[in-house]
């Protein structure tokens, strides 16, 4: 089972790139061992804001291509969102623009886990609705979701673990779900 993870946020410091992280840790060490996980930075995918004009001058960037190319080739997806004033970050929003232009099912079926997090009490739930609510519409099969906030409060630095052991079980309950869904696919 190939996973490809990410968090989609552009800074270096992300809790959500721990919360990614501690995600696919926990997959293979406890849900799927056999899982191949591959975690992306965004960072290595920047490129022009997408406009109409830029697509016809110059088509597709090859990193745009290559994220789609990403997509195609995991099984699932493990994805954490950074919430910057209640939306996608600029760096993911970009990003997944110009992969929509290779096609708009940018997902491509592949079943995912979804989940945010946050410095505040709100955990990103705003972001994470909006990722929830037009997931289907772009070819993801969503199969858990969850919110962290505050981050802080929930998810213990030194063992890079969530401590909130409601928040535990409902990422193994994900996890699970995903890697029998994968299972499926697979047979």
């Amino acid at each position: 089972m190939k996973i490809l993870a990410f968090a989609a946020s552009s800074s270096n410091q992300s809790i959500n790139r721990q919360l990614v992280d501690h995600a696919a840790a926990v997959l293979c060490k406890e849900i799927a061992s056999y899982a191949q996980v591959e975690v992306l930075n965004l960072n290595d995918y920047e490129m022009p804001i997408y406009s109409i004009d830029r697509e016809m001058a110059d088509g597709i960037p090859d990193a745009a291509q290559l994220f789609f190319d990403k997509i195609a080739a995991a099984d699932a997806l493990l994805i954490s969102y950074a919430e910057h004033n209640g939306f996608y970050t600029a760096a993911f929003k970009n990003l997944f623009d110009w992969a929509s232009r290779i096609e708009m099912k940018v997902f491509q079926g592949k079943p995912m886990v979804i989940m945010s997090a946050s410095i505040g009490n709100n955990g990103g739930a705003n972001v994470l609705k909006t990722a929830l609510d037009s997931a289907p519409h772009f070819g993801a099969d969503v199969q858990g979701s969850f919110s962290v906030g505050p981050f802080a409060d929930k998810f213990e630095s030194e063992t890079q673990g969530l401590s909130d052991p409601d928040l535990a079980s409902t990422l193994r309950q994900s996890l699970a779900s995903l890697a029998s869904s994968t299972l499926y696919i697979e047979s």
